[in-house]
């Protein structure tokens, strides 16, 4: 950082800069006083502005306006645009999706009661339809659209030893009836070839009134992915789009923090009609660093 500053010293403040702006995010120090809650203007040089197509201004920020060579790993290796729910995940993915080019595949799941649930004896009362359109947390979903050369996420440790844990991000190579063949594109297995066989997976997180499982590939696909599913990612290039406010503790400061430079990060916050805005909600549970200071 010292031969940084001496050569190129405004490159360096603004180093410093962006990373107190994260910081004081991470902290709630932002728009002082406040109780823990503050709106955040965002700078500038950070917004996406343009409002026709929403989710197109996004995609084609982090992604371009064609994926030119979709079987290159490290191009989406580097980039991802994180989302506040899977709604607006599910609506950037398929949109994503639509874009690639490549052989694709749509897999059913096969759903069904755990025979270890001693409260649901009868499951006849809950039709293939109703369990097919569940959706919970860390669960695939009963439709799962793949192509190749799109990324996608495992949803659930398969072999840590062989880099194929929850969290993971694959590239799609080749699809089968009962497999799917692809390259892992993060973590210490940079460049493996693997197998995704189906699985048959339970909720981790649900209130569900009954244990259901769902036999699928434990996968997600993950040109987009929800800030929870971006901790402990590191990106180059970030797209935040924020059409609904983030409630949660930290999570603005999760977004912010994923990205390697403040040029890789772009944000584009939106109303319900689709259109700009240069604030957004920062939650912090002040009480909190201020006694770990």
């Amino acid at each position: 950082m010292r031969l940084l500053r001496e050569s190129n010293p405004e490159h360096a403040q603004e180093i410093a800069d962006f990373s107190k702006w994260i910081l004081d995010i991470g902290d709630g120090m932002i728009n002082e006083p406040n109780d823990g809650e503050a709106l955040i203007e965002i700078p500038e040089d950070l917004l996406l502005t343009e409002c026709n197509d929403p989710i197109e201004v996004i995609v084609s920020e982090v992604y371009g306006k064609s994926i030119a060579d979709p079987k290159k790993a490290d191009f989406f290796q580097e980039r991802a645009i994180l989302c506040p729910t899977n709604d607006d995940v599910d609506q950037v993915n398929q949109h994503m999706l639509n874009r690639l080019e490549g052989e694709e595949r749509i897999y059913l799941s096969s759903d069904s009661i755990c025979p270890s649930d001693v409260n649901s004896k009868d499951d006849s009362i809950f039709s293939p339809e109703f369990l097919n359109s569940i959706k919970a947390s860390g669960l695939p979903n009963h439709s799962l659209r793949l192509k190749v050369g799109a990324p996608v996420m495992l949803l659930r440790n398969i072999d840590p030893s062989g880099g194929l844990c929850n969290g993971t991000r694959l590239q799609i190579t080749q699809l089968a009836n009962h497999i799917v063949e692809a390259t892992i594109i993060t973590g210490t297995r940079v460049g493996d070839k693997v197998f995704i066989p189906r699985m048959l997976i339970t909720p981790s997180d649900t209130k569900l009134p009954f244990k259901m499982r769902r036999r699928q590939f434990p996968l997600t696909v993950a040109f987009a992915m929800t800030i929870n599913k971006s901790q402990g990612q590191t990106l180059s290039t970030v797209g935040l789009y924020l059409p609904r406010p983030v409630f949660s503790h930290g999570q603005f400061y999760v977004n912010v923090s994923r990205v390697t430079s403040k040029k890789g990060l772009k944000i584009f916050i939106t109303d319900k009609e689709g259109k700009p805005h240069k604030e957004t909600m920062n939650v912090v549970f002040k009480e909190v660093f201020q006694n770990l200071h």
